[in-house]
């Protein structure tokens, strides 16, 4: 058999377990990880298997301290979180469920017990496979978060690995099951899992901006004319995702063969030139990739492969990657090729059955022979096992709708109980539906503020997804969000250092501080976006006459500025809250340190930027650590890479903010850096002091006013030294307290109804009558027409909840 070379040997100072954990018996076999974890084993023909399995790569944990009493017959452990009771060599499920069951396991100092077979009920579930055709329900996986405390995770019928890396099926006769009893320590839940299953890769830099597919048989002249009408129209764009079309099809019906492994030379005479193009103007390319209806005669390297399989010439080659010597062949002629030209993303779209599924995901990501130090990505449905591993999730072919955007951020959130980050949706949707610019407006604000930003739709002339399709209003806002995503950039991938170092997911969900509100749907679509931002999404249509969506929000405990007005908002209370459609609920909490890109002439490029934006608000201090490495290599994990820690120290009327590289290789970043410091509600302070390590001489910068923000341009400053900018003045913060009054004149100022009309409502809402008495006041009013009555009593209901 021909051998080729994986990414992944098994560590078997990894995946086997310290023995002085072990409890083992002819049936049975114990092992206790971590003081919240252990691994429950029976066996009918007494077989034990250490191989490393697609969820499992690491058992040989740190021994935590624990008590054990056992005899002939009984086996009872004790950790700080859990006592475990076996019977020992009896099924794990006895004749009867607890307590009289063969196993359980008691959550200590509660008065939770699990025993196998249990229905863990109050499990907040994880993720689904994928929303394709989502149309209100989905079936979820079993996530680990849980208000029991505990869960259970079954690795009995995944694949094992061997020696060689190949997969393999595992012994049918076993329980091999992960216990873990956290009780409300769900941060260290997190971390056991980790540790157990990997912790996240580091996904490559450009994969944080704005990918582009659309189902449609592109040549390479139409995607560098694609390209040229982005740039025309000032949208950054990172990522061009090919549909099937890129690949050798039937020449009398293009529809025929999803399948397909070589470039269509018709439409892409030279590959690996066209590929180059994009790569020189900051545009990776990804490819549309499903191996179910196998290898056909027509493929460039067909002859290699049925010659080492010994197959017949012209014979279609199933797919089939439980077959060792097939999966060689396959990675060779097929995988290699694409690797050699340069391709960035495999789009793995197959849909058929999760075995295969699971199976790809295994293979693509295990970076064979080709790579070289470059950080392998896929885009693929989630396999369920070890999702977190597998690069970016693939929610399919999702259905135009308010419905399916509804349900976006919630799913999202949800992926955090299974420590996933990184899901990839389809902005606007991507068939059926009716096209409306408002969705559309609202689809590209949440992605904005989503872990992967990616255009995509079903082929056809009315799916419109370029911005600049739609009439100005639509392209300004879509142009504007788009920017502002592209300059997220670097507070993005710092939060997803931060997830592949702790594992602390991107999104999570407000639930995790207030569990009660899983239950409200008004407010469970809320979630936290890194460290720094909280984001209430707009996700339903606007009230028509209002010209305004009206959202109820509640912000949790602490305070929090409205990131593009600066309004002041008191945390750990309700608001009704009215939004344009180029606003959007985003929140940064007191003492926030965003840091992002201005962009440069070449706005595609996602390369540590020459020029930087701090965004600082008051009240607090706080200190980011700014992660940047080269973006698409492997090198950062022998230590290319650098952190940068902002420190904002808040005093009230002095604030100071230093910038300094505290780790790492600072040739990794510009070796001079252009800094734009905006302090967010704050005058002009009465003194300014910049020092260049420790030194204030010959420092040049310039100083002004940005409406209600203070601001700092300093150029020029070298990278390796620290910069410190120090305010100081009386009465320098401005409160900026959100008043509804303001968001009601608003309202008013914008109807299209007389103007002394306007001037006599204005007069009741601001006037301290009861709002009864408004009421009455307002169905007065002659001339008003019966919507904009309706519209106004409506209001008065909205400002009574305040």
């Amino acid at each position: 058999m021909a051998s080729f070379e994986t990414n992944f040997v098994p560590d078997l100072t990894k995946i086997n377990s310290n023995e002085r954990a072990v409890f083992r018996g002819t049936n049975y076999r114990i092992t206790v990880l971590s003081e919240r974890l252990v691994r429950l084993e029976y066996s009918l023909d007494g077989h034990f298997s250490d191989a490393p399995t697609t969820l499992v790569k690491n058992r040989n944990f740190t021994i935590p301290q624990f008590k054990v009493e056992q005899d002939q017959n009984y086996l009872v452990i004790t950790t700080s979180y859990f006592m475990l009771q076996y019977l020992k060599n009896k099924p794990f499920l006895g004749p009867k469920f607890a307590p009289d069951s063969n196993l359980k396991v008691a959550l200590l100092n509660t008065d939770k017990v699990w025993f196998y077979g249990q229905v863990e009920a109050r499990n907040f579930k994880g993720s689904a496979i994928s929303l394709d055709n989502y149309k209100g329900h989905i079936q979820l996986d079993k996530g680990l978060y849980s208000t029991d405390g505990f869960v259970l995770i079954d690795d009995s019928s995944n694949f094992e690995i061997d020696a060689s890396g190949f997969l393999n099926k595992p012994n049918p006769n076993k329980i091999d099951l992960y216990l873990f009893m956290y009780k409300r320590d769900f941060g260290l839940c997190l971390k056991d899992y980790f540790t157990l299953t990997n912790y996240p890769p580091l996904i490559p830099r450009y994969a944080l901006g704005i990918w582009w597919n659309k189902e449609r048989i592109y040549n390479e002249e139409d995607c560098k004319r694609l390209i040229k009408t982005f740039n025309r129209y000032q949208i950054p764009l990172s990522v061009l995702l090919l549909s099937e079309f890129w690949h050798i099809k039937d020449k009398t019906n293009y529809n025929l063969y999803r399948t397909g492994f070589s470039f269509n030379r018709e439409l892409f005479s030279n590959p690996a030139d066209f590929i180059q193009y994009m790569h020189n103007r900051g545009i990776k390319i990804g490819l549309n990739i499903d191996p179910e209806e196998g290898i056909r005669k027509e493929e460039d390297r067909y002859l290699n492969i049925s010659k080492e399989l010994n197959i017949a010439d012209g014979i279609t080659i199933p797919y089939n990657a439980l077959d060792k010597d097939f999966m060689v062949s396959f990675v060779k002629h097929l995988i290699d090729p694409l690797i050699e030209i340069g391709i960035d993303v495999y789009w793995i779209d197959y849909r058929k059955d999760l075995e295969n599924i699971q199976l790809l995901n295994y293979y693509y990501n295990q970076n064979f022979t080709k790579v070289k130090n470059n950080r392998p990505l896929t885009l693929i449905r989630n396999p369920l096992v070890a999702p977190h591993n597998a690069g970016i999730l693939y929610s399919g072919e999702t259905i135009v709708s308010w419905d399916t955007l509804k349900y976006l951020p919630f799913f999202n959130a949800m992926a955090a109980n299974k420590g996933i980050s990184w899901w990839s949706h389809d902005v606007g949707g991507y068939k059926d539906g009716v096209e409306d610019s408002e969705l559309y407006i609202r689809y590209i604000q949440f992605s904005t503020f989503s872990p992967i930003f990616r255009f995509s739709s079903k082929r056809g002339v009315y799916y419109k997804r370029e911005p600049w399709v739609w009439d100005i209003k639509t392209l300004t806002i879509a142009r504007e969000y788009c920017w502002l995503r592209q300059r997220l950039i670097p507070y993005l991938y710092a939060e997803a250092y931060t997830y592949h170092k702790t594992g602390k997911p991107i999104v999570q969900p407000i639930y995790y501080a207030y569990p009660e509100i899983y239950d409200e749907p008004t407010y469970r679509n809320e979630y936290y976006f890194g460290k720094e931002l909280f984001i209430a999404p707009i996700t339903k249509p606007k009230d028509i006459t209002m010209n305004r969506s009206i959202e109820r929000i509640f912000l949790p405990k602490g305070v929090w500025y409205d990131f593009r007005s600066g309004k002041k908002f008191i945390g750990n209370k309700r608001y009704v809250v009215f939004y344009k459609e180029e606003e959007y609920p985003i929140f940064a909490k007191a003492g926030s340190i965003i840091p992002l890109a201005n962009l440069d002439k070449n706005i595609n490029n996602t390369n540590p930027p020459k020029s930087m934006e701090i965004n600082v608000f008051p009240g607090k201090s706080n200190v980011y650590r700014l992660y940047e490495d080269d973006g698409i290599t492997k090198l950062y994990q022998d230590g290319y890479y650098i952190i940068t820690a902002i420190d904002y120290n808040y005093l009230e009327n002095n604030y100071t903010l230093i910038i300094h590289p505290t780790e790492g290789k600072t040739e990794i970043i510009p070796k001079f850096r252009d800094y734009k410091i905006r302090f967010r509600n704050t005058r002009t302070p009465d003194s300014i002091e910049l020092f260049i390590n420790g030194d204030k001489t010959n420092i040049e910068y310039e100083s002004y006013e940005d409406e209600n923000d203070f601001v700092i341009e300093v150029k020029n400053v070298d990278t390796t030294k620290q910069l410190t900018v120090n305010c100081k003045g009386k009465d320098i913060e401005i409160n900026a307290v959100r008043i509804i009054n303001e968001d009601v004149n608003s309202i008013i100022s914008d109807l299209k109804i007389k103007t002394q009309l306007k001037e006599e409502i204005a007069e009741i809402f601001f006037s301290d009558l009861d709002i009864k008495t408004k009421r009455i006041r307002i169905k007065k009013l002659r001339g008003l027409d019966s919507r904009f009555e309706k519209m106004f009593i409506k209001l008065l209901e909205y400002l009574a909840e305040i």
